[in-house]
């Protein structure tokens, strides 16, 4: 089917999608078309940048022919949770008993993961943690067909850019031949195997592990692992050093260096900063830059993050997702609990955050867009804002600073619910 043909049965709104590239997981919409003319509208402008990008049409035409939105992505994509969850509440929920329990047992009976740590210079209980916690050791890897994910989000636009790059990316599987579509299963936003990798990631980063010649990150849990080693290596993992130490500080510390200086725990342990186990630091740690966090505030644990902290969020760039790795990690190896316990938190609405933003903006300091996410310039100015005020300036913003900051600009209260 040329171009044009193709063109015209998308928008006349007549193709059906062809049995070749095997079933998908959910039967499509409707073999009429996809009943969005906005959705075809955009498929028809997506046709000559995939060209461009060196796929064949003949590729184009079996694959997005009769394409359709999928509603549950749509839906998916523009949901925004009303309240976040406080990270002490994430990541209790993620270093559970039964994930220890089961990471124990993967670490000891896993004969791979030796070569893979050799390969690659990444701990096996690192490993087994980002197995944990991106797909529950490879029994929850998603349900969506990955090339109807990705176009219903290029048409719905709010992420045009990323999710053409990543149709684009799906389609060069395909087109390799190393895997059909029905293979290309995962999460709504496209996060495919075992260890979820988008198909950009997939096509630069995947590696065969177990030397059967493919990179099966859905069924073989060696190449998922050692994809996700290769990833993290990429990242700038560093072969002998940790991620972080929790640490206590002495009364009257200055928390306004929370996310601050990089130097080296030894520089730290002159401002009074010490491991909370009381243990020594290695000799690759003690040569590494660490940044100190308060997470959940000065009333949380604190820890001394290390350069492999920032190499895990190279996966997922969020400081609790890699505490959440990093602990659960730790566990396996068979460490203790943190010494200081994570603080009950009140849950932030969306509203809290934004008016705390607002303020903030108002009071002269920079958080940023008024958008409800909290951060690293959220912080940086509430932190400011708390020591211009003689607060505490841990830069964690809680219902009580979120409080302040209406009354000081004089933001109504919300009512409290009935």
């Amino acid at each position: 089917m040329h171009r044009r043909a193709f063109l015209s049965l998308i928008l006349a709104g007549a193709a059906t999608p062809p049995a070749s590239y095997g079933q998908p997981v959910e039967p499509l919409a409707g073999a009429a078309g996809s009943g969005s003319p906005a959705f075809d509208a955009w498929l028809a402008s997506f046709y000559p940048r995939a060209v461009a990008a060196g796929l064949a049409p003949a590729l184009l035409d079996r694959e997005l022919a009769g394409l359709t939105p999928d509603d549950r992505v749509s839906g998916a994509d523009s949901r925004q949770p009303e309240f976040s969850k406080p990270v002490g509440a994430y990541v209790r929920g993620v270093v559970s008993a039964d994930r220890i329990a089961i990471g124990q047992n993967r670490r000891t009976d896993l004969t791979y993961l030796d070569g893979i740590e050799q390969r690659f210079g990444v701990p096996r209980d690192i490993l087994i943690a980002v197995w944990a916690m991106e797909s529950g050791f490879g029994a929850l890897q998603g349900k969506y067909d990955v090339i109807r994910s990705m176009a219903t989000l290029a048409a719905d636009g709010r992420r045009r850019g990323f999710a053409e790059d990543q149709l684009i990316a799906a389609l060069k599987i395909i087109s390799s031949g190393e895997f059909p579509r029905s293979r290309l299963i995962g999460s709504w936003a496209g996060a495919m195997g075992q260890t979820q990798f988008i198909p950009s990631t997939f096509l630069d980063t995947a590696v065969d592990g177990d030397g059967d010649g493919l990179r099966d990150i859905w069924g073989s849990s060696v190449d998922a692992l050692a994809s996700a080693a290769n990833l993290l290596r990429k990242g700038g993992w560093t072969p002998g050093a940790g991620w972080a130490r929790e640490v206590l500080v002495p009364p009257g510390f200055d928390y306004s260096l929370t996310e601050g200086p990089q130097d080296s725990p030894d520089w730290w342990a002159q401002a009074g900063v010490r491991p909370a186990d009381g243990l020594p630091w290695s000799g690759a740690d003690r040569a590494s830059k660490a940044m100190l966090i308060a997470p959940a505030g000065a009333a949380g644990p604190l820890f001394l993050v290390l350069p492999n902290h920032f190499a895990i969020r190279t996966y997922n760039n969020s400081t609790a997702y890699a505490l959440g790795v990093g602990l659960l990690a730790d566990r396996f190896a068979g460490g203790a609990d943190l010494v200081r316990p994570w603080p009950e938190e009140t849950p932030l609405s969306l509203i809290d955050r934004i008016d705390a933003q607002r303020a903030l903006a108002t009071l002269g300091f920079s958080p940023g867009e008024a958008d409800g996410v909290v951060g690293v310039n959220t912080r940086a100015a509430v932190r400011a804002w708390q020591k211009a005020r003689g607060l505490t300036a841990d830069g964690y913003l809680s219902i009580e600073m979120v409080r302040r900051l209406r009354g000081e600009t004089g933001q109504a209260q919300p009512a409290p619910p009935p």
